[in-house]
């Protein structure tokens, strides 16, 4: 297919041609020509007012539950909502059923998402069905094409069994991701512990949960001299935490939600189960300091934390719901709804993580293979069902006002344009 893009603005440090306004012509899935009122056939051109264009997006941190939990998400439905949302490439967790402990699994998932127009890359799991008890075959995983090692939606308790995961995976040079949580400490917790779980009568979960693991998993990484990765911070001390072992030479990076920048514990006043996630929206203080540390570059990467819940799982009491929410389509509205230049975003969501994770660079320049994201960063729109290609709807984002729209993805010959 002869693709023709007119008049887009490129965003994108490694090209000469960034923060210039051309024309790319792609044609066999390269980039054949860029250049200034191009003179050339297309089969497809796409002309948009204010159009940018940048490297393709990834998200480190997503569940697709295929296999096991089909009616909440599939491979297929899941990689519609991370091309809806702009990215290109997306790390799932192995909280499936079978989980992703195995090179069969990952070999399955690498197989069945081989056509789709978004890059699926597995997480393998650390221990043997993400349990936390024995270690699962990392290497033959990693051979199998696994991109990093992750319990997912279950932080590793042990001490022991963590540093050796740590010490396995610098066999490959490869990379441990944690949810800090330590389960011991506010083990039945709803939502932050603080004044408003109090208000609303709710158990707390405190935010030393997460940073006694911050602490822990840091000293393990320093002595393993291994690299890892947290997601989903929340928690200002964490974030120092994390700066000063940065500063110490520890290896390891860190992501954020969306909605973790974005709502506060407050917010659950309405009792909205959509804001039921895990680690527990905190105080407006800890947001601030996340912030600030996207512009100070403590934080490294954005983490969508797409977790589709089928309508039962949260139309419910809140005692009862699940944790989380869907998060791939909204997230590039939500984050330039908080005023993240689109520089800043293409960075945290294209250039770090492809570095941390040793993903092949991609770069806007003659020649190069397609690797593309399209976007309108100042359009503002009502999300709307409609806007959502997950087979979930769970996201407390809907009939709120967000900045920014997604025009599409070309990656891997394919082109998927949003119809909105």
């Amino acid at each position: 297919m002869k693709i023709l893009i007119r008049k887009a603005h490129i965003i994108d440090p490694s090209s000469p041609f960034h923060h210039s306004v051309q024309d790319i012509f792609i044609t066999d899935n390269t980039i054949q020509e860029i250049g200034t009122a191009l003179n050339v056939t297309a089969d497809q051109v796409i002309e948009t007012e204010g159009l940018h264009v940048s490297p393709g997006w990834v998200d480190v941190f997503a569940n697709f539950n295929d296999p096991g939990y089909e009616f909440k998400e599939t491979l297929e439905t899941g990689a519609q909502a991370a091309a809806t949302g702009g990215f290109t490439h997306v790390f799932v967790i192995p909280n499936t059923k079978p989980a992703v402990d195995s090179k069969s699994q990952v070999e399955y998932i690498k197989r069945k998402s081989a056509y789709l127009p978004v890059n699926i890359h597995p997480i393998g799991a650390i221990t043997k069905s993400a349990e936390g008890k024995e270690l699962a075959e990392m290497y033959d995983m990693r051979a199998s094409g696994s991109i990093a090692f992750s319990d997912g939606t279950r932080s590793v308790q042990s001490s022991g069994l963590l540093l050796k995961a740590l010490q396995y995976v610098k066999v490959f040079e490869g990379i441990v991701i944690q949810i800090p949580d330590d389960t011991t400490v506010g083990t039945y917790g709803l939502m932050n512990e603080g004044l408003v779980s109090t208000r609303l009568g709710l158990p707390g979960k405190p935010a030393m949960a997460e940073e006694l693991m911050v602490a822990r998993d840091l000293k393990l990484a320093r002595y393993a001299d291994s690299k890892i990765h947290f997601t989903g911070i929340s928690s200002a001390k964490s974030l120092e935490y994390i700066h000063r072992s940065k500063q110490g030479g520890i290896q390891v990076t860190a992501s954020v939600t969306p909605f973790h920048l974005y709502f506060t514990d407050e917010d659950l006043l309405g009792y909205d189960t959509n804001l039921k996630v895990l680690p527990p929206l905190r105080t407006a203080a800890d947001r601030d300091a996340l912030r600030k540390a996207i512009d100070n570059d403590i934080i490294d990467c954005i983490a969508t934390h797409h977790q589709p819940h089928e309508w039962d799982s949260k139309t419910c009491e809140f005692e009862v719901a699940r944790f989380g929410m869907i998060g791939l389509e909204t997230c590039f509205g939500v984050m330039r709804s908080l005023g993240i230049s689109a520089e800043k975003f293409v960075s945290i969501a294209s250039l770090n993580p492809r570095r941390i994770f040793g993903l092949p660079a991609a770069t806007i320049g003659q020649g190069e293979k397609t690797d593309l994201t399209l976007f309108l960063p100042d359009v503002t729109f009502t999300l709307e069902e409609r806007h959502i290609r997950s087979k979930s709807k769970n996201t407390p984002f809907l009939g709120k006002q967000l900045t920014g729209r997604v025009v599409g993805i070309i990656n891997q010959d394919k082109l998927f344009l949003n119809n909105q």
